[in-house]
């Protein structure tokens, strides 16, 4: 029974080896702006997102969302589900019972913290919104979303330095954010008088 599959791991390394050798360098190079990310850590998809390759960009937020996500417990997984599910149908107090019960439940998770100070924020709470903000970027210094969200807290109460400090963070992680370029571009003008 062995045998059949170390022959078929050899004839898929040999496929593998004249496609690459026969494929003109420029097909490769495609291929390789279309690489798969999950086997990268958060560290490597960090830097490659603030390298700036704005044609990988979407893929590497993705990758580092759907790892921001993950808790390690399928029942935390399912709160935090919930709780986003809530958002979505605007149940703001649906959506803070199931992220309350994941941050008593996982205080150490940050994004319960940042999805929780969304709701939040819809339900008109901005003490707490902002101070679980503050627990999700203690937690997680690199969530460029939670560092936009408290940038949008800020301009919500008209302090566009601070706003505009924000979002400068959170583009300097995430380069090609478009809600974060939109919003340097809008406050560029109030806070330095020049326009991006």
């Amino acid at each position: 029974m062995g045998a059949p599959c170390t022959n078929l791991k050899a004839i898929v390394a040999a496929i593998a080896t004249v496609i690459l050798v026969t494929l003109p360098l420029g097909a490769v190079a495609q291929d390789l702006s279309a690489t798969d990310f999950s086997d990268l850590s958060e560290a490597e998809l960090l830097a490659q997102l603030e390298a700036g390759d704005p044609d990988q960009a979407a893929a590497l937020d993705r990758e580092l969302q759907a790892l921001w996500s993950k808790s390690g417990s399928a029942a935390m997984d399912l709160l935090l589900r919930r709780g986003r599910d809530a958002m979505a149908r605007r149940d703001w107090g649906a959506a803070l019972d199931h992220l309350t019960a994941l941050t008593d439940h996982a205080p150490e998770f940050s994004e319960g913290w940042s999805e929780r100070a969304q709701a939040q924020f819809h339900a008109d709470r901005f003490g707490p919104a902002v101070a679980d903000l503050e627990r999700a970027l203690a937690l997680n210094p690199n969530d460029y979303n939670a560092i936009f969200a408290l940038g949008q807290v800020f301009e919500y109460f008209d302090d566009p330095d601070r706003a505009y400090a924000a979002y400068a963070r959170a583009k300097a992680i995430h380069p090609h954010h478009e809600e974060v370029t939109k919003a340097l571009d809008r406050l560029s003008i109030t806070v330095d008088g020049t326009s991006l």
